[in-house]
């Protein structure tokens, strides 16, 4: 409670400011910020570094920004990476670090193996930061930040960052297994996973947004070209179907598919508007339209309008983004994001 009515007086300090300095000047997310509308991460804070490393969100910023416009597949990359780390024992950069002859990561487990990328970015951010400012920016937070920017650089929404995470120094091959969402799962079992952690079933289907961008290789969704994911056949997209055989067929398992051909590097509704039309890629994403009818409900409802999509988004990202945090005196800052200290 002492940390909620803290924050809530630096909002209103924060409205004084821009009371004193013309509204005109500013941004209408922070016109719209209130007290209630942001859940407080235990033990982080927005804005934490700017005394010790003022530089930080813009240094980020430009390197996410830089790697988007030569590979705009880096944007969905980067933030998978944040959800694959908050997934497992929280958001501590546990899936960053490297196997080694006595240290096994989560790098190899099957959600994971051949397909998170957007490593070197993170390095490259990493090495600029620890040049400016050394041992202060975790590996955690430039995952929480770097997944944002890349929402708002492919024209997403933005949020505060709520930042003071420190890194893990272990990782856990096993709970990357089991907890990362498979893209076979029945509806059942992605609000089971997404409840084990918190996480509500709204927050799921606004977090399942996330595929409006990047790709996926055919043996991810081979079910889907068995027509898997209807609960009707009345509502098979025979068209999209065929088209993914082809792809499949002609290219092999490792052929890259858009999750969203319309609008595919682009942070918008689409994604939503497609499994209303049978052209979900994934089979977990399909069965968000055609195995529950609130999942259902909540698809529409974003379909009719992109803001609400939106809003839900970004708080369900401030709130996987607070998803068990080291704090104080746990973990440590990695000067490497690859290696414990």
């Amino acid at each position: 409670m002492t940390k909620f009515i803290a924050f809530c007086f630096l909002i209103l300090l924060e409205y004084f400011a821009i009371a004193i300095s013309g509204f005109a000047n500013h941004p209408p997310e922070i016109l719209n910020k209130t007290c209630v509308d942001i859940d407080i991460g235990f033990g982080l804070q927005i804005h934490i570094y700017r005394d010790t490393c003022p530089e930080a969100e813009s240094i980020i910023f430009s390197n996410v920004q830089n790697a988007v416009y030569q590979d705009s597949r880096m944007a969905a990359s980067l933030l998978r990476l944040h959800f694959h780390d908050c997934f497992v024992n929280g958001c501590d950069a546990s899936v960053l670090l490297d196997d080694t002859e006595d240290f096994v990561g989560e790098k190899t487990a099957a959600p994971n193996l051949n397909s998170l990328r957007g490593f070197e970015v993170i390095d490259a951010i990493k090495s600029q930061l620890e040049s400016v400012c050394p041992g202060t920016v975790s590996c955690a937070d430039i995952l929480a930040i770097a997944a944002r920017d890349s929402v708002v650089i492919s024209g997403g929404p933005g949020w505060e960052v709520q930042m003071g995470r420190r890194d893990s120094l272990s990782a856990s091959k096993a709970l990357a297994n089991n907890n990362i969402p498979g893209p076979n799962s029945t509806v059942a079992d992605l609000v089971a996973k997404f409840q084990n952690l918190g996480l509500s079933l709204s927050d799921m289907v606004a977090l399942s947004g996330a595929h409006t961008m990047g790709k996926a290789r055919c043996s991810s969704f081979s079910a889907r070209l068995q027509g898997t994911g209807f609960s009707n056949v009345g509502d098979i997209n025979l068209d999209f179907l065929q088209s993914l055989r082809q792809l499949c067929s002609f290219s092999g398992s490792n052929t890259l598919a858009q999750l969203d051909l319309v609008t595919p590097a682009t942070f918008d509704n689409q994604y939503y508007i497609n499994l209303l039309s049978g052209e979900g890629l994934l089979p977990s994403d399909q069965v968000l339209v055609t195995e529950d009818d609130q999942t259902r409900a909540i698809v529409e409802s974003y379909v009719e309008d992109q803001f609400a999509f939106f809003e839900d988004f970004k708080y369900a990202m401030v709130r996987m983004g607070s998803l068990g945090p080291l704090t104080g005196s746990n973990g440590e800052i990695r000067r490497n994001c690859r290696i414990v200290n």
